[in-house]
């Protein structure tokens, strides 16, 4: 970029052109070696950059060339998204966020997007967190509504919504059971709501005895105790369902899922024991 400085949330290009950081794949040859690695949980990585410098390029690159007439769909074939400012057909991005390659106008989020592909990451209950880390901050960087305060509200609505969806994915990706059962939930396979038929009897015994000292008063020193053991529980719940997973043993996974969420409720119980609002 002939030694220009990395845009920042605070600089005047940032101020002025509310879309003015992009994210796009290093893999791309029109862009490649252009802009610095942002980072991403999976193999492939991810490029932040300036849009109006490098838009073309990169469109050019994964779209279709123009034609005077519209291509018709193939037999059968549904027919694809459409700008909604300028019209045009819009190429596929795999659910990852969208800008029109003609208007730059940022697109409407997916009904139904995948999370790990959206945070950049494998299909895996193994992710790097560290790059985790670093895919959100690169696409709030790039989506935050505050970047599209000049643009119209329509396109305002969209910065809201894929901003929320990305703290979404984040959160879910960020925490082992939450992680956890989406994983479960792309395999179609979800917990039993209100029944704990999958749950031994001792396990159950041993979270109602540790109920039962949470209830007690004046047990500072007990909830101590029982903060660590939940602690030490997680850890090793969280090592069993990763190599449920490895095995492909989705019921596995489930049983101890099921087990996790019985102690991250025992954990929400001893937070607000110990800071009662």
């Amino acid at each position: 970029m002939n030694g220009d400085p990395t845009p920042t949330p605070t600089s005047p290009l940032i101020a002025h052109a509310p879309r003015a950081i992009l994210l796009i794949n290093a893999a791309n040859p029109a862009v490649a070696g252009l802009a610095g690695a942002a980072g991403s949980c999976s193999s492939v990585p991810m490029w932040v950059v300036r849009r109006g410098q490098l838009c073309r390029a990169l469109w050019a690159s994964q779209a279709p060339a123009a034609s005077s007439r519209p291509r018709s769909a193939e037999p059968g074939s549904l027919p694809g998204p459409r700008c909604w400012s300028c019209g045009i057909p819009l190429p596929d991005r795999g659910g990852l966020p969208r800008f029109c390659p003609a208007c730059q106008a940022l697109q409407p989020p997916e009904s139904q997007p995948d999370l790990f592909r959206l945070m950049g990451c494998n299909h895996s209950f193994n992710i790097n967190v560290q790059q985790l880390q670093q895919r959100f901050r690169s696409l709030q960087r790039s989506l935050h509504p505050d970047y599209f305060s000049q643009r119209p509200q329509k396109e305002r609505d969209f910065s809201e919504q894929h901003s929320s969806l990305v703290n979404r994915a984040y959160q879910t990706l960020l925490s082992p059971l939450r992680r956890g059962l989406y994983l479960l939930e792309l395999n179609g396979v979800e917990l039993a709501k209100g029944t704990d038929s999958d749950i031994d009897v001792e396990f159950l015994k041993e979270i109602m005895e540790i109920n039962e000292t949470l209830a007690e008063p004046n047990n500072e020193a007990k909830i101590e105790e029982i903060e660590s053991f939940i602690a030490v529980k997680r850890e090793e719940l969280t090592k069993d369902v990763s190599k449920a997973f490895e095995r492909d043993d989705l019921q596995e996974a489930k049983k101890l899922l099921a087990k996790m969420k019985y102690f991250e409720n025992l954990e929400d119980k001893v937070k607000s024991k110990k800071n009662p609002s």
